[in-house]
């Protein structure tokens, strides 16, 4: 009998032990079940790390602790919600208006003049001061700011920006989150 075979048949013959500590571990035998396959599946894709003359039995205990504990963390931070009840109040903004708005902001931060855009991007993107922004344009810092301004002002024009509340969810969103948030 090969080397390999004979430590599949030692990880074989661990089985029955596993699964008792697995038990002890889960207080569910089907839960155990489900550790025990994940530990045959990780001890056999790791059948290269296995040292020879080691015990395997012992490797796979290790495999299978470690395993548990990470679910046991994992857990943690779950939250238990068979109804529902906490799902259904969660609310995922929509990412293709995003999306396109972002394609529409783009098209139109292309055609600001290179100056305006440069500075914008400058001040607002990359979350430099305007002293910075200033110095790397070569300019003093009255003209970036009114260039940042000409450009949010040409922006919102030509983005159809009027109020406020263009800013954040459109109409339908705000509907449907506050239909939502009634009882």
């Amino acid at each position: 009998m090969s080397v390999e075979n004979s430590l599949k048949q030692q990880m074989l013959a661990s089985i029955p032990h596993l699964r008792a500590f697995a038990i002890s571990l889960c207080g569910s035998v089907d839960r155990a079940d489900d550790l025990v396959q994940n530990t045959l599946l990780k001890g056999l894709s790791n059948f290269d790390k296995f040292q020879p003359g080691t015990s395997m039995q012992a490797w796979l205990f290790t495999i299978l602790r470690n395993d548990f504990l990470t679910q046991a963390r994992r857990s943690k931070r779950e939250v238990e919600d068979p109804e529902g009840t906490w799902a259904e109040k969660v609310a995922v903004m929509p990412e293709q208006g995003a999306r396109l708005d972002f394609t529409d902001m783009l098209k139109a931060l292309s055609k600001l003049p290179v100056d305006q855009r440069e500075a914008l991007l400058l001040v607002s993107a990359e979350g430099l001061s305007y002293e910075d922004a200033a110095r790397i344009c070569g300019t003093n810092i009255g003209t970036i700011k009114s260039r940042i301004n000409r450009a949010r002002n040409r922006l919102a024009e030509m983005m159809k920006f009027d109020t406020s509340d263009d800013l954040g969810p459109d109409g339908l969103v705000k509907a449907a989150l506050f239909m939502h948030a009634s009882p």
